[in-house]
Protein backbone atom coordinates (compact mmCIF):
# COMPACT_ATOMS: atom_id res chain seq x y z
CA UNK A 1 0.00 0.00 0.00
CA UNK A 2 1.72 3.31 -0.86
CA UNK A 3 0.96 6.68 -2.35
CA UNK A 4 1.91 7.86 -5.63
CA UNK A 5 3.37 11.29 -4.12
CA UNK A 6 5.18 9.20 -1.63
CA UNK A 7 8.56 8.12 -2.41
CA UNK A 8 9.60 4.30 -1.91
CA UNK A 9 10.35 2.50 0.63
CA UNK A 10 13.76 1.34 1.75
CA UNK A 11 13.19 -2.27 1.25
CA UNK A 12 14.35 -4.72 4.53
CA UNK A 13 17.59 -6.45 4.35
CA UNK A 14 17.99 -10.11 3.80
CA UNK A 15 19.07 -10.46 7.53
CA UNK A 16 15.67 -8.77 8.87
CA UNK A 17 16.04 -10.55 12.13
CA UNK A 18 18.43 -7.84 12.88
CA UNK A 19 15.98 -4.94 12.00
CA UNK A 20 13.86 -3.92 15.11
CA UNK A 21 9.95 -4.57 14.96
CA UNK A 22 9.72 -0.66 15.99
CA UNK A 23 12.73 1.54 17.00
CA UNK A 24 11.59 4.95 18.43
CA UNK A 25 14.07 7.89 19.22
CA UNK A 26 14.08 10.82 21.06
CA UNK A 27 10.05 11.51 20.59
CA UNK A 28 9.04 14.47 21.85
CA UNK A 29 4.91 15.12 22.00
CA UNK A 30 3.73 18.88 23.15
CA UNK A 31 0.20 20.30 23.45
CA UNK A 32 1.04 23.62 23.24
CA UNK A 33 3.33 24.69 25.98
CA UNK A 34 2.44 21.28 27.50
CA UNK A 35 5.21 18.65 26.90
CA UNK A 36 3.37 15.14 27.33
CA UNK A 37 6.34 12.70 26.61
CA UNK A 38 9.29 14.02 26.83
CA UNK A 39 12.69 12.67 24.79
CA UNK A 40 11.53 8.89 25.23
CA UNK A 41 13.68 5.81 23.27
CA UNK A 42 11.97 2.45 23.14
CA UNK A 43 12.80 -0.79 20.94
CA UNK A 44 10.85 -3.53 20.94
CA UNK A 45 12.43 -6.72 18.51
CA UNK A 46 10.37 -9.19 16.33
CA UNK A 47 7.96 -11.89 18.18
CA UNK A 48 8.42 -9.41 21.72
CA UNK A 49 5.54 -8.64 23.74
CA UNK A 50 6.72 -5.21 25.45
CA UNK A 51 4.32 -3.16 28.19
CA UNK A 52 4.57 0.41 28.54
CA UNK A 53 3.57 1.05 32.01
CA UNK A 54 2.65 4.38 33.62
CA UNK A 55 0.18 6.17 36.02
CA UNK A 56 -2.98 8.20 34.02
CA UNK A 57 -1.56 11.09 32.42
CA UNK A 58 2.01 9.75 32.11
CA UNK A 59 2.65 9.64 28.40
CA UNK A 60 1.55 6.65 27.69
CA UNK A 61 -1.62 7.09 24.79
CA UNK A 62 0.10 9.73 23.29
CA UNK A 63 3.67 8.03 22.49
CA UNK A 64 1.37 5.19 20.92
CA UNK A 65 -0.62 7.90 19.22
CA UNK A 66 2.97 9.15 17.90
CA UNK A 67 3.96 5.86 16.66
CA UNK A 68 0.31 5.41 15.10
CA UNK A 69 0.45 8.38 13.53
CA UNK A 70 -2.35 10.40 14.33
CA UNK A 71 -0.27 12.68 16.70
CA UNK A 72 2.71 14.42 14.86
CA UNK A 73 5.71 14.67 17.37
CA UNK A 74 7.44 17.58 18.05
CA UNK A 75 10.93 16.10 17.16
CA UNK A 76 11.90 12.45 17.31
CA UNK A 77 12.10 9.28 14.69
CA UNK A 78 10.09 6.33 14.60
CA UNK A 79 10.83 3.53 12.31
CA UNK A 80 9.07 0.47 12.22
CA UNK A 81 10.51 -2.53 10.24
CA UNK A 82 12.97 -0.09 9.47
CA UNK A 83 11.03 2.25 7.59
CA UNK A 84 10.72 5.76 8.85
CA UNK A 85 7.37 6.57 10.04
CA UNK A 86 7.16 10.17 8.67
CA UNK A 87 8.75 9.53 5.28
CA UNK A 88 6.66 6.73 4.75
CA UNK A 89 3.31 7.03 6.66
CA UNK A 90 1.47 4.66 4.54
CA UNK A 91 3.86 1.71 3.92
CA UNK A 92 4.45 1.88 8.30
CA UNK A 93 0.43 2.04 8.85
CA UNK A 94 0.42 -1.03 6.71
CA UNK A 95 2.16 -3.03 9.04
CA UNK A 96 0.21 -2.05 12.14
CA UNK A 97 -2.70 -2.78 13.95
CA UNK A 98 -4.08 -0.59 16.64
CA UNK A 99 -6.42 -1.33 19.14
CA UNK A 100 -7.72 1.86 21.19
CA UNK A 101 -9.71 1.73 24.65
CA UNK A 102 -12.91 3.27 22.89
CA UNK A 103 -12.84 0.80 19.48
CA UNK A 104 -16.39 0.96 18.40
CA UNK A 105 -18.27 -0.58 15.04
CA UNK A 106 -21.25 0.04 13.52
CA UNK A 107 -23.97 -0.97 16.09
CA UNK A 108 -26.69 -2.41 13.52
CA UNK A 109 -23.82 -4.53 12.28
CA UNK A 110 -23.45 -8.59 13.11
CA UNK A 111 -19.59 -9.84 14.47
CA UNK A 112 -19.31 -11.81 11.01
CA UNK A 113 -20.34 -8.47 8.76
CA UNK A 114 -18.16 -6.76 11.03
CA UNK A 115 -15.07 -9.29 10.03
CA UNK A 116 -16.37 -9.45 6.57
CA UNK A 117 -16.15 -5.71 6.55
CA UNK A 118 -12.91 -4.77 7.70
CA UNK A 119 -11.09 -7.93 6.11
CA UNK A 120 -12.42 -6.43 2.37
CA UNK A 121 -10.52 -2.93 3.84
CA UNK A 122 -7.47 -4.59 4.94
CA UNK A 123 -6.99 -6.82 1.65
CA UNK A 124 -8.15 -10.40 3.39
CA UNK A 125 -10.17 -12.71 1.96
CA UNK A 126 -12.41 -14.51 4.70
CA UNK A 127 -14.60 -17.32 4.13
CA UNK A 128 -17.59 -17.97 6.66
CA UNK A 129 -15.44 -21.22 7.83
CA UNK A 130 -12.41 -18.91 8.39
CA UNK A 131 -14.50 -16.13 10.51
CA UNK A 132 -16.05 -19.08 12.25
CA UNK A 133 -12.69 -20.80 13.30
CA UNK A 134 -11.56 -17.37 14.41
CA UNK A 135 -14.14 -16.03 16.74
CA UNK A 136 -14.36 -19.52 18.40
CA UNK A 137 -10.74 -18.96 19.26
CA UNK A 138 -11.68 -15.89 20.77
CA UNK A 139 -15.38 -17.46 22.72
CA UNK A 140 -17.47 -15.36 19.94
CA UNK A 141 -18.12 -18.25 17.46
CA UNK A 142 -21.61 -18.48 18.99
CA UNK A 143 -22.43 -14.81 18.66
CA UNK A 144 -21.55 -13.97 15.22
CA UNK A 145 -24.92 -13.60 14.31
CA UNK A 146 -25.17 -10.61 17.29
CA UNK A 147 -25.02 -6.96 16.52
CA UNK A 148 -22.19 -4.76 17.75
CA UNK A 149 -24.88 -3.25 20.08
CA UNK A 150 -26.23 -6.56 21.99
CA UNK A 151 -22.49 -7.54 22.91
CA UNK A 152 -20.93 -7.00 26.54
CA UNK A 153 -18.51 -5.23 27.15
CA UNK A 154 -15.61 -8.05 26.95
CA UNK A 155 -17.19 -8.84 23.83
CA UNK A 156 -16.63 -5.97 21.97
CA UNK A 157 -12.76 -5.60 23.83
CA UNK A 158 -12.16 -9.31 22.40
CA UNK A 159 -13.86 -8.38 19.05
CA UNK A 160 -12.08 -5.06 18.78
CA UNK A 161 -8.70 -7.17 18.84
CA UNK A 162 -9.36 -9.51 16.68
CA UNK A 163 -10.43 -7.03 13.97
CA UNK A 164 -7.62 -5.12 14.83
CA UNK A 165 -5.60 -7.87 13.80
CA UNK A 166 -7.21 -9.33 11.18
CA UNK A 167 -4.74 -8.78 8.62
CA UNK A 168 -1.63 -10.49 11.09
CA UNK A 169 0.44 -7.14 11.42
CA UNK A 170 3.92 -7.24 12.40
CA UNK A 171 3.22 -4.59 14.75
CA UNK A 172 0.14 -4.29 17.33
CA UNK A 173 -0.07 -1.52 19.42
CA UNK A 174 -3.39 -2.17 22.24
CA UNK A 175 -3.91 0.45 24.73
CA UNK A 176 -5.07 -1.01 27.50
CA UNK A 177 -6.53 -3.96 25.90
CA UNK A 178 -8.00 -6.00 29.48
CA UNK A 179 -9.23 -2.62 31.01
CA UNK A 180 -12.29 -3.87 32.34
CA UNK A 181 -12.36 -7.40 31.11
CA UNK A 182 -13.65 -10.06 33.96
CA UNK A 183 -10.92 -13.13 33.88
CA UNK A 184 -12.01 -15.35 31.11
CA UNK A 185 -12.31 -12.42 28.80
CA UNK A 186 -8.92 -11.33 29.70
CA UNK A 187 -7.80 -15.12 29.09
CA UNK A 188 -9.43 -15.51 25.71
CA UNK A 189 -7.70 -11.99 24.93
CA UNK A 190 -4.20 -13.22 25.99
CA UNK A 191 -4.45 -16.55 24.28
CA UNK A 192 -5.23 -14.14 21.37
CA UNK A 193 -2.55 -12.26 21.61
CA UNK A 194 0.07 -15.18 22.43
CA UNK A 195 -0.99 -16.91 19.18
CA UNK A 196 -0.16 -13.63 17.12
CA UNK A 197 3.20 -13.65 18.46
CA UNK A 198 3.82 -17.19 17.65
CA UNK A 199 3.06 -15.79 14.09
CA UNK A 200 5.83 -13.78 14.04
CA UNK A 201 3.94 -9.83 15.48
CA UNK A 202 5.01 -7.93 17.65
CA UNK A 203 3.25 -6.02 19.88
CA UNK A 204 2.99 -3.18 21.96
CA UNK A 205 0.63 -2.53 24.71
CA UNK A 206 -0.18 -0.37 27.49
CA UNK A 207 -1.69 -1.44 31.14
CA UNK A 208 -2.63 -0.88 34.90
CA UNK A 209 -1.93 -4.45 35.58
CA UNK A 210 1.46 -5.07 36.79
CA UNK A 211 0.50 -9.07 37.90
CA UNK A 212 -0.43 -9.20 34.12
CA UNK A 213 2.81 -7.55 32.72
CA UNK A 214 5.08 -9.77 34.71
CA UNK A 215 2.95 -12.89 33.61
CA UNK A 216 3.21 -11.80 30.07
CA UNK A 217 5.16 -9.16 28.49
CA UNK A 218 9.09 -9.93 27.74
CA UNK A 219 10.42 -6.82 28.94
CA UNK A 220 8.27 -3.74 30.27
CA UNK A 221 9.23 0.42 30.41
CA UNK A 222 7.72 2.41 33.37
CA UNK A 223 7.04 5.99 32.30
CA UNK A 224 6.45 8.81 34.14
CA UNK A 225 5.87 12.52 33.17
CA UNK A 226 6.88 11.76 29.24
CA UNK A 227 9.97 10.16 30.59
CA UNK A 228 10.96 6.89 30.22
CA UNK A 229 12.26 5.80 34.01
CA UNK A 230 13.53 2.54 33.56
CA UNK A 231 13.43 -1.03 30.71
CA UNK A 232 14.03 -4.34 31.18
CA UNK A 233 12.24 -7.32 31.69
CA UNK A 234 10.15 -7.29 34.64
CA UNK A 235 12.70 -10.03 36.85
CA UNK A 236 15.44 -7.41 36.35
CA UNK A 237 13.87 -4.34 37.16
CA UNK A 238 12.86 -6.08 40.21
CA UNK A 239 16.85 -7.05 40.81
CA UNK A 240 17.73 -3.85 39.83
CA UNK A 241 15.63 -1.09 41.91
CA UNK A 242 14.66 -3.62 45.40
CA UNK A 243 17.62 -1.87 47.19
CA UNK A 244 15.97 1.48 46.20
CA UNK A 245 14.71 3.33 49.55
CA UNK A 246 11.65 4.65 47.17
CA UNK A 247 10.95 0.69 46.79
CA UNK A 248 11.68 -0.18 50.00
CA UNK A 249 8.95 2.08 51.68
CA UNK A 250 6.25 0.69 50.03
CA UNK A 251 7.15 -2.84 49.67
CA UNK A 252 5.26 -4.98 51.86
CA UNK A 253 7.33 -8.21 51.86
CA UNK A 254 9.30 -9.71 48.96
CA UNK A 255 9.48 -6.71 45.92
CA UNK A 256 7.29 -7.46 43.68
CA UNK A 257 7.03 -5.07 39.72
CA UNK A 258 3.94 -3.24 41.74
CA UNK A 259 6.41 -2.03 44.39
CA UNK A 260 8.73 -0.99 41.51
CA UNK A 261 6.46 1.02 39.69
CA UNK A 262 4.94 2.72 43.05
CA UNK A 263 8.14 3.39 44.14
CA UNK A 264 9.30 4.84 40.94
CA UNK A 265 6.43 6.88 40.10
CA UNK A 266 4.91 8.26 43.37
CA UNK A 267 2.18 6.81 45.35
CA UNK A 268 -0.05 10.09 44.93
CA UNK A 269 -3.23 8.84 43.21
CA UNK A 270 -3.75 10.38 39.91
CA UNK A 271 -6.87 10.64 37.00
Amino acid sequence: MSDANEPAAPVASEDATMVAALQVDDLTVAYGQQTAVDGVALRIERGEIFGLLGPNGAGKTSTLGAIEGLITPKSGTVTVDGIDARQHPLEVKSRLGVQLQSSSFQPELSIEQIATLYGGLYGVRLTSERIRSCLDEIGLGQERGKRFKQLSGGQQQRLALYIATIHDPMLALLDEPTSGLDPQSRRALWSRIEQMRKRGSSILLTTHSMEEAQAVCDRVAIIDHGVVLTVGTPSDLIAKHKDDPRVLAVAHGDVTLEDVFIGLTGSDIRD
